[in-house]
């Protein structure tokens, strides 16, 4: 089943020149998910009759064209099975600006159990619930994991805030992104923002952690890893380019 709505770009959602930013794009991509699994009764409303939640595990985002302040535009979104894994799922989008497709998109998401703790099998039940279609906008159905640069040109430290957590009571997963934009080197982050996203998450954050945020510039991918505070646990990597 695809899902289709409406957004408008607002003024918290663009940058420069007056172009909706990257972290809002994908919080307008978050949101019309969560309208699909309020739907089929797995959304934020629901998870305490289920004890269950979607869990982000990836991030792939191509824009051709980015829309301003105060445009509309129309989302639509599908999910779609894991060919390798029946533990985890994808969602699909395309973002359309007057009939012009801009963007698309797709993410990886896991359903987990908070009663006993653990990732949750994608059902043929969920499969029918949400209408799973088999089409994706990009040619590789599956993410490939990112691999961690060897060296880094320089890190910045940062500790998680109250206003980093979201409803699960650890960061949001845009906000991992907000973090990779305040490592970029200056030339970069005021230059017009790069339309190519890629997010791999592996390990939760949580209030008052320290994290290591490492930049560096490879193959024209601005590559940016946090890590906890000794390094020993990698919790995201991000490709900007």
């Amino acid at each position: 089943m695809k899902l289709e709505r409406e957004f408008s770009i607002g003024i918290t959602d663009i940058g420069l020149n007056n172009n909706a930013t990257n972290i809002a794009i994908l919080k307008f991509l978050e949101e019309i998910g969560c309208m699909h699994s309020d739907i089929v009764g797995l959304g934020i409303n629901n998870i305490k009759d289920t004890n269950k939640s979607w869990i982000i595990m990836d991030w792939k985002l191509k824009l051709f064209k980015r829309p301003k302040y105060a445009d509309k535009i129309n989302i639509k979104t599908w999910a779609r099975p894991s060919l390798k894994n029946q533990f985890c799922t994808y969602r699909d989008y395309e973002l359309y600006l007057n009939n012009e497709k801009i963007a698309v998109a797709t993410s990886k998401w896991v359903l987990f159990d908070w009663k006993t703790m653990k990732i949750s099998k994608i059902t043929e039940e969920i499969n029918l619930n949400y209408k799973f279609e088999e089409e994706s906008v990009f040619e590789e159905k599956e993410l490939e994991k990112l691999k961690e640069p060897n060296v880094f040109e320089y890190t910045q430290k940062y500790q998680i805030k109250r206003s980093d957590i979201d409803i699960n009571k650890h960061m949001h997963n845009l906000n991992y992104l907000k973090l990779a934009y305040e490592v970029l080197p200056e030339n970069v982050f005021f230059n017009e923002e790069l339309p190519n996203v890629r997010i791999m998450y592996k390990h939760q954050i949580l209030l008052n952690d320290e994290v290591n945020c490492s930049y560096v510039k490879q193959e024209n991918k601005h590559i940016i890893s946090i890590k906890n505070k000794d390094n020993s646990v990698l919790h995201s990597i991000i490709e900007l380019y």
